[in-house]
């Protein structure tokens, strides 16, 4: 896949997160109108947030996408990991607000008689379906860019999904048996999952902001092209980094010293066409040293 593909791909997942997220909102303004539920009070507060990280996480991408300029010369790749870990920490915070919250409402809160269950259940089901939509869309297109802000955007939406059902579950509790704080249980696993899978994605972006080396499969996999390519006697210096989801490769290969400039020209170009074939998401830059004898 080419970069403006993978950039076409990483933006419709971001303008449907900002779809998704406004019906979101609207629909569960009606539902706390006609139920008054603080479970259903609690999922719009966190709709109106991811709102608000959808609209940044989309201005990530499109800066993301700028191409290199004087200032930045090897692009703007970076903004992606910048609005990852912003992300992170945002998701962090929000699993301690949800987890404080439940564990108060469980131990001192006396939430009110819930009304209109039929219908903020229907409401809940409606953004749970709306929801796996958007998550399965965001699924596939991290799985084929390896975009970090969307794996985060994915991750938020994966950790709305039990609240969501927690509001479901406490209020067909309140319909049918009287029990309200079902939603309390189930939001303190939603919070711990957020957790966990927000210091994963914050980590990852931190690493690639120190400039950490690719995985050590594409490097293996680039060593391994240059080591097989005809003409190329040895190769040194093979570095990598990441920045958002591009990785920078640099190498130096080595050839024989009789060579013409074109022939030694088109032997790297070779090998720098084939290593972006294998791997869409690389910016490569070869520099050819005399082999030694």
């Amino acid at each position: 896949m080419t970069m403006p593909e993978a950039t076409r791909m990483n933006l419709s997942a971001g303008v449907a997160s900002v779809i998704v997220a406004g019906l979101l909102v609207v629909l569960k303004l009606w539902a706390l109108g006609e139920t008054g539920a603080l479970s259903v009070a609690a999922s719009l507060a966190d709709s109106a947030m991811d709102l608000m990280v959808s609209l940044g996480a989309i201005a990530a991408i499109f800066y993301a996408a700028r191409p290199p300029d004087e200032d930045h010369v090897f692009g703007h790749s970076s903004a992606e990991d910048l609005a990852a870990l912003g992300q992170s920490l945002f998701i962090l915070i929000s699993a301690g607000a949800i987890t404080w919250a439940a564990l108060r409402r469980i131990i001192l809160a006396q939430p009110e008689r819930l009304t209109a269950e039929g219908s903020g259940i229907i409401a809940m089901v409606i953004s749970v379906l709306l929801t796996l939509a958007l998550i399965g869309w965001q699924t596939r297109v991290a799985r084929i860019t390896g975009n970090k802000v969307i794996k985060a955007d994915r991750l938020h939406y994966l950790g709305d999904l039990l609240p969501n059902l927690g509001a479901i579950a406490s209020l067909w509790a309140s319909s049918r048996f009287g029990l309200i704080q079902i939603d309390s249980i189930m939001a303190l696993a939603a919070a711990g999952m957020l957790a966990l899978g927000a210091l994963k994605i914050g980590r990852a972006a931190w690493d690639a902001l120190m400039d950490r080396t690719a995985d050590p499969e594409v490097v293996e996999g680039i060593a391994t092209l240059a080591r097989n390519w005809p003409g190329v006697e040895g190769f040194h210096d093979l570095k990598t980094r990441m920045s958002g989801s591009k990785v920078f490769v640099h190498l130096h290969i080595e050839l024989d010293g009789d060579l013409s400039l074109r022939a030694a020209h088109e032997i790297g170009a070779g090998l720098r066409r084939t290593i972006l074939l294998a791997y869409p998401q690389t910016d490569v830059i070869i520099h050819k040293d005399v082999a030694d004898r």
